[in-house]
């Protein structure tokens, strides 16, 4: 309803007053009585009455989400538009009608509480390996500014009903998903290009309702089902590929597992060929420390031979009562000083006496 409409109700109001006071005062003066009509309340009333309703019918507020197209009874519609804002038109002549620029949104749902449509509105479409899928879309549009005449024209009816939604957005969408469908097989509609299906029903209908006044702001595609065989495949298949994911999963398990116990039996191998390897080094080692001390024992025996004989007697010498050395030996020891004074019953040989054996 325009703003200043009241203004217009408050305009006829003064002309039915002016009627109702005509009518008193002559129904007064029918009766015979005396009573004159007052020019000033006449005047008044007349007045304020045509110009407030011109007022009224001349004003028009246009809202800051609207644009009005104005149509005249004698050159037919305005090619401009009117703007946000107080404009002033000729009364009685020219009339406006506002359309809204804000979001519209038109739903095709299989649930029957979802779109403007009672009932399953889904659009059925046919890929192109022959399987049917129903899909729920939604298409989000808003009238272009700058082309509202030219919708006006086409798409609004004689008692300014608006018939675009209905005739050109709900049509065009499902035509555009049906054949767009019918070009990709089932599988691809609902997995591996389901977006470049998106991206391209968006394009072909963003052109078809930019060429009617209507800019297309988006297009979602919201769900995609199956019937009931190819449902139920579907699922099958699913299942099919998790039973297989699974036994993947424990294969790899396994696989680690022996490959971790693999590598702690290689460690433990590493281990005892390390420590073999440490003590046949070590083996070595004490081999050639025990064969260079028995090399400088063999040169020390060469240089002195007598050392060996030393040796002995000083190992027996604690408990040593007699000695006999070969004959032609000669000591090179006093014996007395190798028995000690334990000897004191044993036999004193002199030290040049040898004995026989």
């Amino acid at each position: 309803m325009n703003s200043f409409s009241f203004l217009s109700v408050v305009g006829f109001l003064l002309l039915l007053g002016l009627v109702a006071y005509v009518f008193y005062v002559g129904s007064q003066r029918a009766q015979g009585r005396t009573m004159k009509f007052s020019v000033v309340i006449l005047t008044g009333l007349l007045a304020g009455g045509v110009a407030l309703s011109t007022l009224g019918r001349g004003l028009i507020f246009v809202n800051a989400q609207e644009r009005g197209v104005v149509i005249n009874l004698f050159t037919g519609i305005r090619q401009q538009t009117l703007q946000p804002g107080i404009h002033l038109i000729t009364p009685f002549v020219e009339s406006v009608r506002t359309f809204s620029i804000g979001q519209r949104a038109y739903t095709m749902s299989s649930v029957s509480a979802e779109g403007q449509v009672a009932g399953n509105d889904a659009v059925t479409a046919r890929t192109s390996d022959g399987q049917e899928v129903f899909i729920d879309a939604t298409v989000q549009y808003q009238i272009d500014d700058q082309n509202i005449v030219d919708l006006f024209i086409r798409w609004v009816g004689p008692a300014g009903e608006e018939r675009f939604e209905e005739g050109l957005v709900r049509p065009q969408a499902r035509s555009i998903v049906y054949n767009r469908v019918a070009q990709y097989k089932v599988e691809e509609v609902y997995s591996t290009k389901r977006e470049a299906l998106q991206k391209e029903i968006t394009a072909d209908l963003q052109n078809a309702l930019g060429k009617n006044g209507l800019q297309l702001t988006s297009f979602l595609l919201r769900n995609i089902t199956f019937n009931k065989e190819y449902s139920d495949s579907v699922e099958q298949k699913q299942i099919a590929q998790q039973q297989a994911e699974r036994a993947k999963f424990v294969v790899d398990q396994e696989r680690q597992e022996s490959e971790r116990v693999r590598v702690r039996a290689q460690g433990e191998a590493d281990a005892v060929v390390t420590r073999a390897k440490a003590d046949g080094e070590s083996r070595i080692i004490a081999a050639k420390a025990e064969a260079e001390a028995l090399r400088q024992v063999s040169t020390a025996l060469k240089e002195n031979p007598d050392l060996l004989t030393f040796r002995y007697i000083e190992k027996i010498a604690p408990t040593i009562q007699t000695i006999l050395l070969p004959s032609g030996q000669n000591f090179i020891l006093d014996p007395r000083s190798l028995i000690g004074p334990r000897a004191s019953t044993a036999t004193q040989i002199a030290p040049s006496t040898t004995i026989s054996p």
